[in-house]
């Protein structure tokens, strides 16, 4: 308005000047006009002029206010517009797929769009006035949505691909950056998750049908209709005609063939493209270029059609048919094929006809079930080879089969050559063309030996390698049904836990070979002296006994006796041995409700017999909670041990299974923990291992043990492997898998060369979690090893659920190779059952040349033992890791 003032307001003095200037042009001439005027008037305006003057400056006036007016309009119509235009475009900017950021020619930010913000989550309050595209890049690279420099991002980004940033959330951004003529920049910011996913799908879908097609036994070439020139050719097409794929792809039949050949080809390619069912078949010949021979090919051609159902390429489909002969030739051959097939198949196979229950085919190895040749039993039926009793049972099952016209599947033993076998049957029925049954085929491997091994393994779960006596859980197992038969009547029994004294001075005077032969002879003179009570072997040179009767006198009497059994000396391989026992004694129901009390309660009473005096008998009193006490005096010096650096490792190595120490390769170590009392001085890991486990101490040691042999092994010049054993308590408590990740990447150790021994108490307490867990780690690339196997109950079965990498024998299995012959058949199905999952086998316990040597034979993959070296500082063993030409260059240069 003020404006609109001013511009009426300057109009006054033009207007007033006007109406002057016209009265000045008007007055002489008025003059002239008129002579009779005196002079003195010519200085006067005739009032009618000054009205038409003054009217005129109004007009004027009144035009050129107008005029502004519409000039003012005007401007503020375009201004308006200039908003819409400017809201238009910032909604439009907004609304894009993808983000916008656009900076002056000072690299400040002048316009930032919505889908930018919501890309990288920030929002409009995280932006400020005058930032520039420095200040953005440092925010999002604070809100851990950019990996790379700012020097890097703009270089990449201005790449003709641009630059993909991979955000946390796993989505893909494409970031194009462009200067403008103006100094100014644009950046844009696609999300490209999904066209990178669809993208590799495509690259795997292709490569997938490629790899199809290259494993096509046919030749397979496709062309292109327009000019004829190979796109494609598979394997096949390539060894046919002795091209290499590169040769014939971009080329047509003329650049390729002799001039014969793709005239044939072509005119084949023609035949095609007019056949009204988009099919061509035919037989021609042609000149292979690789011998010049000549070569019948029949071929099918298909038309491939685009989505507008027009010819894009021509697929091309043919095999060599030159040797074909005859139909009754081919018959033949096929013919003698089958019967070579099945007649090496590794069960035995017989085809029965339903009508009338003849046998039709039977294979060499079914000769074993019927008897005889198989071509004396084409023809016969069950009852005309088998007894009476075998054939009614054989048809009985046949004529089930077919009745279910499905499988059946069974086993049963068959009297055979060899004498009474099992088999594993299974019959399924074939249907005619009319849906009713014809043939029954039935099949029959024999099991017996895999039956036998199972049984074997079965009896392993639950009883010692070494003596075969039963186990701790078999004894607690017993323990526990002792329990329920006594419970409700005034019966009692004992437990009694024998300590085997002297067995540690035999190890180590003797050997352990000679301490487990003694240990057999203890377990036998055990049992022949229980009277019928159940021994077993509980731990190392600990055995468990349970004896009925009037207590405590039966049990101290059995106590006593044992003793006796053990005075005369035991002759083994020519040596006097000698061996004495201490045992504690707990009783039911006095000393306990449950198995698992009697048995820590009759421990309990060992460990004050050990303390009183070797050879002594004591029953479980109350207060021998005592050692209860004294086992958290341990814990407590264990929890510093950790904090004071009382810890130390040794490591023992591992060889592969060769003839002789000498042949054994070192591939690697057991890393062990040991632990140096100040006052006790070295402590057993027998002992502070179970102690570090009850009280989760374990979880805190692993991590040490753990970090320390990672540190270890990753300094060693040789690239070794190393493998540390994780307690099931690892897996209850904490992140295990967090904790292996971490410590291998701050020691830098390849995860390759770390192996994680378990035993099965990691998937006993819970199994799904223990797996979960298992695949993981695995899945950082370390090495899965199963400790101890065949010691635990349920060892097989974890084998089927997880794929261990490596098996471990357990030594009691060793240590009586050569002895004992079921030992070496255990041992022998073990490596045949690892080597079926495709899992290595490695034997712990190895101490004589023959146990070597007998692993060797059988195949097993690697060996650990005092053969090969005792768990020692690494510093013993600086020659295997590769460290003695360091210490000698550092002599040199030092």
């Amino acid at each position: 308005m003020a404006e609109k003032n001013w511009q009426e307001g300057s109009m006054l003095p033009i207007a007033v000047q006007a109406v002057v200037c016209l009265a000045s042009a008007v007055a002489p001439s008025r003059a002239d006009a008129d002579t009779l005027v005196p002079p003195n008037y010519l200085g006067n305006f005739d009032p009618n002029l000054v009205w038409e003057a003054l009217i005129g400056g109004i007009v004027v006036c009144a035009f050129l206010a107008a005029i502004a007016l519409w000039i003012h309009s005007a401007l503020r119509r375009s201004k308006r517009s200039q908003l819409r235009r400017n809201a238009f475009v910032s909604s439009a900017m907004n609304n894009l797929n993808q983000g916008v950021v656009m900076t002056d020619a000072q690299r400040r930010i002048i316009f930032c769009n919505d889908r930018y913000l919501e890309i990288y989550g920030l929002t409009r309050s995280d932006l400020w006035t005058g930032m520039s595209g420095y200040d953005i890049l440092e925010l999002r690279r604070q809100r851990g949505v950019l990996a790379v420099s700012d020097d890097d991002f703009y270089e990449k980004a201005a790449s003709s691909n641009g630059l993909i940033s991979e955000l946390p959330d796993g989505r893909a951004i494409l970031v194009k950056y462009f200067i403008l003529p103006n100094g100014g920049s644009v950046a844009t910011h696609l999300d490209v998750s999904e066209q990178r996913k669809l993208s590799r799908q495509l690259a795997s879908t292709k490569q997938f049908l490629e790899t199809v097609l290259d494993n096509v036994p046919a030749c397979v070439a496709a062309k292109n209709i327009e000019d004829g020139r190979y796109i494609f050719a598979n394997r096949a097409y390539e060894r046919f005609w002795g091209f290499s794929r590169d040769q014939v792809v971009g080329k047509n039949a003329r650049e390729l063939f002799g001039a014969k050949s793709a005239a044939s080809i072509e005119a084949t390619d023609r035949a095609a493209l007019l056949a009204p069912e988009g099919q061509y078949r035919n037989e021609f010949e042609v000149e292979v270029q690789r011998d010049q021979a000549r070569r019948m090919v029949a071929s099918i051609r298909i038309v491939v059609r685009n989505e507008s159902n027009k010819p894009e390429f021509l697929l091309v489909v043919f095999e060599d048919i030159t040797d074909r002969q005859s139909l009754s030739m081919e018959l033949e051959s096929t013919k003698k094929f089958l019967e070579l097939v099945v007649d090496n198949i590794p069960v035995a196979l017989i085809v029965e006809q339903v009508k009338d229950g003849s046998y039709l085919l039977a294979n060499r190895s079914a000769e074993t079930i019927l008897n005889r040749r198989r071509e004396e039993a084409t023809g016969l039926t069950a009852s005309d080879i088998f007894n009476a009793k075998e054939a009614k049972l054989i048809i009985a099952r046949d004529e089930a089969a077919i009745k279910k016209r499905g499988m059946i599947t069974e086993e049963h033993p068959i009297s055979t050559k060899d004498g009474l076998r099992l088999f594993l049957t299974r019959r399924a029925t074939v249907l005619n063309d009319a849906g009713e049954p014809q043939y029954l085929i039935k099949t029959h491997e024999d099991v017996t030996n895999r039956r036998q091994t199972e049984s074997r393994m079965a009896h392993m779960a639950y009883h010692d390698g070494l003596t075969d006596l039963p186990n701790r859980a078999a004894f607690l197992q017993a323990l526990n049904q002792m329990i329920e038969a006594c419970e409700g009547t005034d019966e009692e029994f004992a437990v009694l836990c024998v300590d085997l004294d002297g067995l540690k001075e035999v190890n180590d005077v003797f050997g352990h070979a000679l301490g487990d032969k003694l240990l057999i002879e203890v377990a036998q003179r055990f049992q022949d002296a229980a009277r019928g009570g159940l021994v077993a072997r509980l731990s190392g040179d600990e055995f468990g006994l349970i004896i009925d009767g009037k207590q405590p006198d039966a049990g101290l009497a059995l106590a006593q006796q044992l003793g006796e059994v053990l005075a005369p000396e035991f002759h083994i391989d020519g040596r006097a041995v000698r061996a004495g026992i201490t045992t504690g004694m707990s009783i039911f129901p006095h000393n306990g409700p449950d198995g698992a009390s009697l048995l820590a309660n009759a421990g309990a009473a060992l460990f004050r017999a050990k303390q009183k005096s070797r050879g002594t008998i004591s029953l479980y009193q109350p207060e021998m909670d005592q050692q209860i006490r004294d086992r958290r005096v341990l814990h407590q010096d264990l929890s510093k041990a950790i904090k004071n650096g009382e810890l130390s490792l040794a490591f023992q190595p591992q060889g592969i299974a060769r003839n002789s120490v000498v042949e054994s390769e070192i591939i690697g170590f057991e890393a062990l923990a040991r632990w140096q009392h100040p006052v006790r001085g070295q402590v057993s890991p027998a002992e502070f291992i179970p102690i570090a486990e009850e009280s989760g101490l374990i979880v805190e040691m692993g991590e040490w043990i753990l970090r320390e042999v990672c540190r270890e092994a990753a300094s060693w010049p040789k690239p070794l492997q190393v493998a540390v054993n994780l307690s099931p308590a690892q897996f209850m408590h904490g992140d295990v898998v967090g904790l292996v990740h971490s410590i291998l990447i701050e020691t830098g150790l390849a995860p390759g060369r770390l192996e994680l021994e378990i035993t099965e108490g990691v998937l006993i307490e819970d199994f799904d979690r223990g797996l979960a867990l298992l695949r993981r780690l695995k899945a950082l690339g370390v090495r899965i090893s199963m400790d101890d196997f065949g010691s635990g109950y349920s060892s097989l079965s974890y084998l089927q659920a997880f794929p261990f990498d490596k098996i471990k024998i357990d030594r009691a299995f060793i240590i009586n190779l050569g002895r004992n012959p079921q030992s070496a058949a255990i041992v022998r199905a073990v490596i045949d059952l690892g080597h079926g999952l495709d899992m290595s086998i490695i034997a712990e316990g190895v101490e004589t040349i023959d146990q070597l040597a007998f692993l060797a034979r059988e195949g097993c993959d690697g060996v650990q033992g005092y053969l090969l070296g005792k768990p020692l500082p690494i510093g013993k063993y600086a020659g295997l890791v590769g460290r003695v030409e360091a210490m000698e260059l550092a002599l040199k240069t030092g």
